[in-house]
């Protein structure tokens, strides 16, 4: 029984990135673009997904609010930043992973109030554990395919023999329409633009 809620909350979790969430994915695909290894990049994205997990747990059980009208354009900016980052900060900060950190929290408190329906009728360690492992292999999907895509255009560039054109070439204007999808999230979520 606990095992098989488990296996209900992993795929709870990764559909809130794949294909829910498109917010998380362009989070990635933004710490993606200014990572400096895979190794660096899979401990900002483990970060990321346990201080989600710390506020979404936080969030379901009632400990913490999560105003909507708050929290979803703060999600929106914490977008925002790490693309403006992939552009303009290329060899990164020292303050990377406590912000990716802090983005994480944010984020946890935007699907807590999602999932709380659910937590509550649930075993909390249960649905815990299963949303967390789903989440982290959403996230890793999504770094795997934005690896594979970057990979390709490197190939490419290579072959052109124009290998110093992957960052105007591919990062900056990801990032740059990651910043630009960020910015219209934002200005929706405060009123400003129609839904």
């Amino acid at each position: 029984m606990w095992f098989d809620n488990v296996g209900t909350f992993i795929e709870f979790g990764f559909q809130h990135i794949i294909p829910q969430g498109l917010d998380h994915v362009l989070f990635v695909v933004a710490l993606y673009l200014n990572a400096r290894s895979w190794p660096s990049l899979i401990l900002q994205v483990t970060t990321f997904t346990v201080a989600h997990t710390i506020t979404l747990g936080l969030a379901a059980t009632g400990v913490l609010s999560s105003p909507g009208e708050i929290i979803e354009p703060l999600i929106a900016v914490s977008i925002i930043i790490l693309a403006l980052e992939a552009i303009f900060a290329p060899k990164g900060t020292a303050w990377r992973l406590p912000v990716v950190f802090a983005f994480g929290l944010l984020h946890g408190l935007g699907f807590g109030s999602v999932m709380k329906v659910y937590l509550e009728n649930a075993d909390l360690s249960s649905g815990l554990i299963g949303i967390t492992i789903g989440v982290e292999l959403g996230h890793m999907a999504v770094l795997v395919a934005t690896g594979l895509a970057a990979f390709a255009v490197q190939l490419a560039l290579k072959t052109a023999n124009k290998p110093g054109l992957y960052r105007p070439a591919f990062v900056i204007p990801v990032a740059g329409l990651i910043a630009l999808v960020g910015a219209y999230w934002a200005l929706q979520r405060v009123g400003l633009l129609p839904e």
